[in-house]
């Protein structure tokens, strides 16, 4: 055998040696074909991606002077997308998001960790609102921020604070969405309110200040109300489903904030139950030979004492539901007893008699007690003290007080500038009470500095140009309001203590008409106008969160 016949390869070698060589070209061929097309794929994802940032803007990436043809990588991208957003889950910067702790805790730490397995943490500060100065002063809409009278420029951060709680004042949450959950019972991740069924995840039992309850957050509700500007609105009258067809000359809120009263010249005396929105009737009573000239609840809720221009008066048993017919009054001859005054602590109803005498009448027997006279005729009566004393004023230009348990005169004064006095009101602590007169012009004074002996008034207001027919301090002496009846719109309210007169009221473009009578609820959140036309205005003041 020849050299060359040893290494001649058989038949089936060549064939699979073909075969091989055939496979590798396809192997070859297929990669290609697998490189070409990822290669593709690539560009027109980077196409698809650019053609994005060019529609939409930078998604992957922000855009950078002189970097926009560059390329980005995708996990890069989706790093830089997460800074460019935040969630704002506070309402100050003190308040913040919750974060988890980490899940790989060993089991000996756990248990003690789980009290704080919630971490609060500030998700984004701003530099630029600490170095930022806003002048809440300059600005007139802005003023309401204000928490002292000559506070001016505040802070950034301490700007945002204030707007934020000044959006929860004027929008206060609702009885319903209350969250009232109570700690866990039995329960290692999850506690269960049994009253409402609403399960609180475990860590979140402590965000009752926010998140459960509706309390303002920077202003509260005994802040001192600021002179100026008086934030209010209009509301459904009070006494829209069933208005009078005469002057209103009484309303009156119930101590517990919801019963309203209103009496006029139609004889009727109409009750109400108040919510300012729908103000819904409750019951009315027709007095047949009475027109109403005064209605007043007794300080303790349970009677409302009704006169006229008549002998006699009546008293409305609410308990009861019974109307009682009282006088003439054994004794006295006065024609007409239309104006009283009933004392704080619901013992004493003290009506204006003829030629200086003041009537008092027991609020239980309904008779005649005492009397008390005066120089010149009686025009207004004030209860003071709780009820142990009473200012009377009247034609004489003086004013009077008298102590009830010794029934005398315990100090006589001149009101400055006053001829015939036609009003009196005493604040409900007693320090302060308002004179009105004839000629328009209230004084103010301090009432221990009116009894030293000191003749000059606090304040004179000269903003009526008519008689002051009825004046009324609100519950925490922060408001007095006065109106004549002669002359439409002449109400006003005035600030206390800075004794000045609020800018915005009344509203310009809308008339009171003639108003006679004003009333503020027990918690100063609604205000009571009665006018001449037989409509009871109603109004929210917002510096007050309670009826």
């Amino acid at each position: 055998m020849s050299l060359i016949s040893q290494h001649v390869r058989t038949k089936n070698e060549v064939i699979k040696s073909k075969r091989e060589v055939v496979d590798d070209v396809k192997n070859n061929d297929t990669l290609k074909a697998r490189k070409r097309k990822k290669e593709f794929e690539g560009e027109e994802v980077k196409e698809m991606k650019k053609l994005e940032s060019f529609l939409f803007g930078s998604l992957y990436s922000p855009v950078e002077f002189g970097k926009e043809d560059e390329e980005v990588e995708p996990g890069k991208a989706a790093e830089k997308v997460s800074d460019l957003f935040f969630t704002d889950r506070s309402a100050d910067t003190v308040l913040s998001v919750y974060q988890k702790e980490d899940a790989d805790l060993s089991e000996g730490n756990r248990g003690h960790d789980d009290e704080r397995a919630l971490q609060r943490k500030p998700v984004w500060v701003d530099d630029e609102e600490e170095n930022a100065t806003v002048n809440i002063a300059k600005v007139f809409r802005l003023r309401k921020l204000r928490k002292g009278e000559d506070e001016d420029l505040i802070s950034g951060s301490e700007y945002v604070s204030r707007l934020r709680a000044q959006h929860v004042k004027l929008n206060p949450g609702t009885e319903w969405a209350r969250v009232d959950s109570k700690t866990d019972r039995g329960s290692d991740d999850e506690s269960t309110d049994d009253e409402n069924e609403a399960i609180v995840s475990r860590g979140f039992e402590d965000l009752d200040g926010v998140l459960k309850t509706n309390e303002d957050l920077v202003v509260k509700s005994g802040a001192k109300l600021l002179p100026g500007h008086l934030e209010y609105s209009r509301l459904v009258d009070a006494n829209i489903q069933d208005p009078s067809n005469g002057p209103i000359n009484s309303v009156q809120f119930h101590q517990n904030g919801q019963l309203f009263l209103a009496a006029g010249l139609d004889r009727k005396l109409r009750f109400f139950q108040i919510d300012g929105r729908r103000n819904t009737k409750i019951q009315s009573i027709f007095l047949e030979d009475c027109p109403i000239r005064k209605a007043s609840f007794l300080p303790d809720g349970s009677q409302v004492i009704v006169s006229g221009r008549r002998k006699f008066f009546y008293s409305f048993d609410l308990v009861k539901a019974r109307v009682d017919k009282i006088g003439p009054l054994v004794g006295r001859e006065e024609k007409s007893i239309e104006d009283f005054e009933v004392s704080p602590d619901s013992q004493l109803i003290a009506f204006i008699g003829n030629e200086g005498y003041i009537l008092l009448v027991s609020t239980k027997t309904k008779q005649l007690v005492g009397t008390l006279k005066m120089n010149g005729t009686v025009r207004s009566l004030a209860f003071a003290e709780n009820g142990q004393q009473l200012l009377s004023g009247g034609g004489d230009g003086h004013v009077y007080h008298w102590d009830l348990r010794t029934r005398t005169c315990m100090h006589k004064g001149v009101d400055e500038g006053c001829i015939n006095g036609t009003s009196l009101c005493t604040s409900p602590s007693g320090t302060h009470f308002a004179a009105g007169s004839d000629s328009g012009i209230v004084n103010i004074y301090n009432r221990e500095e009116f009894l030293g002996g000191k003749k000059q008034p606090i304040k004179a207001i000269e903003n009526l140009t008519t008689r002051v027919d009825f004046m009324r301090f609100n519950h925490d002496s922060q408001i007095l309001a006065i109106c004549s009846g002669m002359k439409k719109s002449s109400l006003k309210l005035i600030h206390i203590p800075s004794y000045t007169v609020f800018s915005n009221w009344p509203p310009p473009n809308r008339s009171l008409y003639y108003p006679r009578c004003i009333d503020f609820s027990p918690g100063g959140g609604f205000m009571a106008v009665g006018n001449a036309s037989g409509k009871v205005l109603l109004y929210k003041l917002h510096h007050y969160q309670h009826a």
